[in-house]
This record gives C-alpha cells, structure tokens and sequence, in this order.
C-alpha cells in the first residue's frame, strides 16, 4: 500500500510516525509527540473513509472456448458468453455479455466483463454459453431472451481461483444445468488493470511557517486528502510530526494510483499544528494536483499555504524535493506468481465460555445445525483463505484446556488423536473443534503467548525454505487476556515474520486489550524490553459490533491483510516470482448454481 497510509482517524490523538531524524519522538500524550514509529508506520485510510475498506482491484476478464458442442445442421454454433456474480442469497446477477462469434466451435471472443476483485470476501462466478438463433444475429446481445437461445453449457468457479493461477487464466469443463459433464471447455483470464501499479515517492518539506505556538514553535504535519465531489475531501496520507519547527522536512512518502486516481484529480494539501487532544490547528492549506507537485518538483518552485477563511493570508510554503513515478507490485503479483497465505486457527477452550452442553454457551453445538460463533468465524475466514493455500492443510490448535493427557495446556492440538496440528480443509477444521470439545475440560486462564510463539515458530522454519509463505493466524476467544505483556512480547517478536494475527472476540467480555494489541491508533506496540514492533500485524474484532452491519465480520478481519502482506514483502525486497510457461489444466466446476433470475 505504500510508504504514506496514515489517518487521523481517532480523533487524533497522536500523529503517525515520529521516531528518528528530526521527527518527534514524544510519547501520544506529549505535545507534539508523534509516536515511535517508522517511515511506513501507517493504515490506509482512503479506503476506510470512502467506505471501500480492503482490497479492491480492477480486473478485465476475458474468454475463450474450445470443443462447443454443434447444435446447428447445416453449419456451426453462434456462441455467445453470459458472466454472473452469485450473490449472497444465491441470486446470479448478469456482470456481462460477449459479443456474438458466428460459426465457431472454438471462440475466443473480444467482448471483456469487468470487476472489482476483492480479497475478503468469496466471489463465486457463473459462466453460461448460448448458441443463438440466426434470427438474432442482428439484435443487441444486452436484449436477447436467452430462454430462446440454444444452451451450450455453464461452468463456474470462484474469482481468486482465477488469481491465484500463475497465468491469471483457469481452464473449466463444461457441464449442463443439471450437473452433467457437456463437451467443451471456458478458459477465463483475468487481466489487473495497469493503473492499479502506479505509485508516486515524494519528499516534501515547508518553509516559512506561520507560528501558533505561544512560548515555542508549531509542530506541523501535512495531511493530503483526495477531493471527491460527492462527499468532500477523502484523507489518504498523513506525514509525521515534526516537533518545534517552522522548516520542517518529512520523511519520504509513497501515494498509490489507488489512492489518488489520475495525476489530474484534485488533492487538499493542509498543514497543522499538532495537539495531543485531537485538535489540531490548521496553518494553511492549497489544492493541486499529482501533475501539479510533479512541476513544483521540476521547477523548484514552491506552492503557497493560504488559510482557510477567504483572506487569502500567506501562511507558508510548501516545496517538492523528489519526485519520483514508480510501478509498485500488487498482492495478485504476489499471490499469481506461486505466494502462498497459509491458514492457521486457534480456539479458545477456557471455562468463561460455558458447558458445552448448554444452550447459553459460546461453544454449544446447535442440533439444527445453526453455527456458533466460534464455528462462523472458522467457517467465514476459512473460505476465504482456503484458495490461497495450495495443499489446504491447516494448522489448528486449542488452548486454556484440560486435555485427555491430564494436564490444563495452553496450546494444543485441535485434532486430540494425533500428533500432527494440521487437519484437511476447513472441513477438517470443523470437525476437528466438534469433537474436541467433548474430549477436553474447559478451563482456563487465557494466555495467547503460547499459540502466538507456536505459529511464529512455523513462519520461522518456512523461511529456512523460501520467501514464498506468509502465514495468518486466526485466534477466536470469549476472556481477558491475563499474559497481555507476554502476548506483547510474543507479537512484537513475530511482527519480523511472515505472520499475521487476527483476533475475533466473541460474547459480551471486555476487549478493551484486545483493541490495544491492533495498532490501527497508529502506535506500534512496544515490548516490556522497549523494542518497538516492525509493523502492525494484529487486526481485531468483535463480533458483537458487526452482527447485523452491512459488513460481515469476515470482511472487517481480512480487510487489512493484503497491506500488511506487502508491507513484510517490500520492506524486505521481495520481489513476485517469474510465471511459468504452462499452467492451464483444465478444472471441473465446483458447484451447480441455479438459473439466472429472468
């Protein structure tokens, strides 16, 4: 995501960043203090104020078939494509329609659909291939009735299978309404759009401040917002605080093509006054443009800081220092070229939970099938990440336990009856959690230091066999942590690994310290040794605060995994891999889905 994600998005209580060179290094109480942070020490906070929170990327998707059946007598099929998206009630709604390829068993048609691919939740697509009628072939393909047109076969599959595909291209059989295999085959390929990579490194530093401190100087930090007509301006950057200083120059910052669009959308630069109460002081600010600072930067010319309220005051100036265009590689680079993200769960079986047996517990088996919290979180973030797994064999484990062997452990393994902590899909997962619960006595106290210490080993060994792993530990709990340092510790020790730790709180339990392991305040957690974590790597949530929300929890989890993914990768250099020459198998459709609404 870049070098420049921050938001001032809790009332600003402390700016991001601040340690090292001329930045501030105060703590969040402190006036102008900035944090201990680094360069990149931030959260993207366009897509949180646009209500685009995660991943979104543009894709083209493209087609081609091969061995169509021939339903015409005297001449070839006329194929034409209908693309659908599965909604979460099932429904299928039309995302588009190829153009009409006449006489052709083997089309490969010109007509592309688009979508945005989003990395937290299931994207199920549903292919359809019609012959149509020789009477239609002057008709706009958007106004056929497909119930008049010949049906050639359907094949579906879920968007990141096409993604996580070297090529971005996946071959499908295909098979008749009913499930039945048909003749021929889809190939779909799906192309990022090119503007996604763009990426702009700036320096920038003031001159001239306008001061409004009494008895020393301002502590200014910038904030760069894209403006959008429909809802004002959007923040996507926020520099680091410089303390006491009326010339300040700040740390090199990235914004993505993302984030600011094109180089002629307009951006708000503002300067303030940094207050540890939130309330900060605005010293001037002026709106330009990404083409706009690219020619302050040529120039070595500045831009001026003018107040907000029409006097049209001179209140300093801003100059460019570097200016540099660069293509960033983005997380389907990573996940298209063999990088995998591998799922690992962890439950809590304290005794704050409830008998099993019991209808009010957190841990009770619904007889009708209807899943508890603990099951929904396994299950929402299982289908997601289970296609970013190749071998889909997942680390489980429990902790706060009395096991079979006698003794409270406080990291086990979920499937009690072997040695091995990995169970087969998220299938396994499930089914390993059901039967240990009436093999264990629920007991206590909380402590994630164990399961924390365990999954940071795993990552630690992988590397020993390449770069190509990043691990993602999911850890569900009702309680209060009692090892809060310990568990402290333990993260900032793994946020040097290829590891992400995401945390659903379920029940009605104070998760007040839970909230402060999730570095989205922007303060990176500091060990009982004074180390100062990489990066964030803890996302949390609680499942009270989204049921019912028009995000699920799944989405709120996941929507921070693929920054923290590419901010391990690049701060390592860790380049995608090369594609290789052949990988196009053909795959069977998973599922059968119904007809499409007429």
């Amino acid at each position: 995501m870049g070098g420049c994600l921050s938001g001032d998005v809790r009332g600003g209580m402390e700016a991001v960043g601040g340690g090292g060179g001329t930045a501030g290094t105060g703590s969040a109480g402190h006036r102008g203090g900035g944090g201990g942070g680094g360069a990149n020490d931030a959260v993207d906070y366009f897509f949180n104020a646009a209500g685009l929170r995660g991943l979104y990327s543009p894709l083209e998707l493209s087609f081609s078939a091969s061995k169509l059946r021939n339903m015409d007598a005297l001449s070839k099929s006329d194929p034409m494509l209908v693309v659908y998206i599965q909604q979460k009630d099932r429904r299928l709604e039309e995302i588009g329609r190829t153009e009409v390829i006449l006489n052709s068993l083997e089309p490969s048609w010109i007509t592309k659909a688009t979508i945005n691919y989003q990395f937290e939740i299931v994207q199920p697509l549903v292919f359809r291939i019609y012959d149509i009628d020789t009477r239609y072939h002057n008709t706009p393909v958007k106004t056929l009735n497909l119930a008049q047109q010949d049906f050639l076969g359907e094949t579906c599959c879920n968007l990141s299978e096409i993604v996580t595909k070297f090529s971005h291209s996946l071959t499908l059989n295909l098979r008749s309404s009913h499930g039945h295999a048909l003749q021929g085959t889809l190939t779909v390929h799906a192309e990022e759009s090119s503007s996604s990579r763009m990426a702009v490194d700036m320096t920038l530093h003031c001159l001239n401040l306008e001061n409004k401190d009494l008895f020393s100087k301002s502590d200014p930090f910038l904030r760069i917002s894209r403006v959008v007509e429909t809802s004002g301006p959007i923040p996507i950057c926020k520099t680091e605080v410089i303390n006491d200083n009326l010339n300040p120059v700040w740390r090199p910052i990235t914004l993505t093509s993302q984030q600011f669009g094109s180089k002629d959308n307009p951006l708000l630069v503002e300067c303030f006054d940094f207050d540890s109460s939130g309330d900060h002081e605005l010293i001037g600010a002026f709106q330009t443009t990404i083409a706009q600072l690219e020619n302050l930067y040529n120039s070595k010319s500045g831009a001026n800081f003018f107040s907000h309220k029409g006097q049209r005051k001179l209140k300093g100036q801003l100059f460019v220092d570097r200016f540099q265009e660069k293509v960033q590689h983005t997380f389907l680079d990573y996940i298209s070229s063999g990088f995998e993200l591998n799922f690992m769960v962890a439950v809590d079986f304290t005794a704050s939970n409830g008998d099993p047996r019991a209808p009010q517990s957190l841990h009770y088996i619904d007889p009708s099938g209807r899943p508890n919290s603990y099951q929904q979180a396994i299950l929402g973030v299982g289908e997601v990440l289970q296609f970013y797994d190749n071998d889909r064999r997942f680390p489980a484990w429990g902790f706060g336990a009395k096991i079979p062997q006698g003794y409270i452990s406080h990291c086990f393994n979920l499937n009690t009856a072997t040695n091995d902590c990995e169970v087969v899909g998220v299938e396994g997962i499930m089914s390993a959690y059901s039967s240990t619960l009436y093999s264990v006595t629920l007991a206590g106290p909380t402590l994630f230091g164990p399961i924390i210490n365990k999954a940071a080993e795993i990552a630690s060994q992988s590397l020993k066999y390449g770069n190509n792993k990043y691990f993602v530990l999911l850890t569900i709990t009702d309680g209060v942590l009692t090892d809060i340092q310990e568990t402290k510790d333990s993260i900032v020790r793994a946020s040097d690994l290829p590891l992400s730790i995401l945390i659903v709180g379920v029940g009605n339990a104070d998760f007040k310290q839970m909230e402060i392991l999730d570095g989205d305040n922007g303060k990176r957690l500091e060990s009982s040794t004074g180390r100062i974590a990489t990066r964030d790597i803890v996302q949390f949530v609680p499942m009270r605060d989204v049921q019912g929300g028009q995000i699920s929890v799944v989405q709120s989890l996941l929507e921070e995994l693929p920054g923290q993914f590419l901010a391990y990768m690049r701060s390592r250099d860790i380049k995608p891999r090369a594609a290789p020459l052949h990988d196009a198998s053909p795959a069977a459709a998973p599922a059968v889905y119904p007809p499409p609404t007429k």
